[in-house]
């Protein structure tokens, strides 16, 4: 046992250069993937809050790019797209939008009826309700959204080096080709360390993000222009 942790430790320190660039890699990847879904995933979810109709097919969309095996899509897009980089940014932005829709989907729509007429009698348009208050209202729900795209993401990214997209799925396949159980660990454990660190950085971006009035529930929204209103048992108004 101790033999072995031994000969990993000297394989990481001769091999650190590369593990590091490898990472580095794997973060502005997945980074780039999620970005762009979180982007994608957020408004599709507003609009669908919007028109009805289109629920059931965007919804029914992400479920299926779910449903597709990662390695299969990467096949379907390499005719088109070749390989590299592109296809797998593609792909993890894919199989990251169906959280983020369905949970600001959620969010928006678990938000109190109540609190939108009440904005409204406030002569608050619809722009700035949903700015100031179903946004903020559904942000702890969008968050968790965000929150399990992106640790996805990171694991999802690994696979992509299959079509030459590089990260540290590079260490770990070439360490099953070449049957090599320390190149395996020296991909694997640093995912798995920067999925973790993935989850707790969200975690304490949620924390800064969301309003303090709304993780206090006192019902306080700040306004652009200093004013503050109060949504004290809103369905009292």
């Amino acid at each position: 046992m101790l033999n072995s942790i031994s000969k990993f430790s000297d394989y990481v320190v001769l091999r650190q250069g590369q593990i590091i660039n490898l990472t580095i890699e794997h973060i502005l990847l997945t980074v780039l993937a999620v970005v762009i879904a979180i982007i994608v995933g957020v408004l599709l979810g507003i609009l669908i809050t919007r028109v009805k109709k289109l629920t059931g097919p965007v919804i029914g969309f992400a479920n299926l790019m779910q449903a597709i095996p990662s390695i299969a899509l990467l096949g379907l897009f390499i005719p088109i797209l070749g390989i590299g980089s592109l296809p797998a940014i593609l792909m993890v932005f894919l199989y990251s939008l169906l959280p983020i829709i369905k949970n600001t989907y959620t969010g928006l729509m678990n938000i109190s009826p109540e609190v939108i007429e009440s904005s409204k009698g406030m002569g608050m348009t619809n722009k700035q309700i949903l700015k100031l208050v179903q946004i903020p209202l559904a942000l702890p729900i969008i968050m968790t959204g965000i929150r399990i795209s992106a640790v996805t993401a990171v694991g999802l990214m690994t696979i992509a080096a299959i079509i030459g997209a590089g990260g540290l799925g590079y260490m770990i396949f070439s360490g099953v080709q070449t049957v090599d159980n320390n190149m395996i660990l020296a991909g694997a454990i640093p995912a798995c360390i920067l999925a973790l660190l993935v989850d707790f950085v969200i975690g304490k971006i949620e924390q800064g993000v969301i309003p303090p009035g709304i993780r206090k529930a006192d019902g306080t929204i700040k306004l652009p222009k200093g004013r503050i209103f109060k949504f004290n048992k809103m369905q009292n108004l």
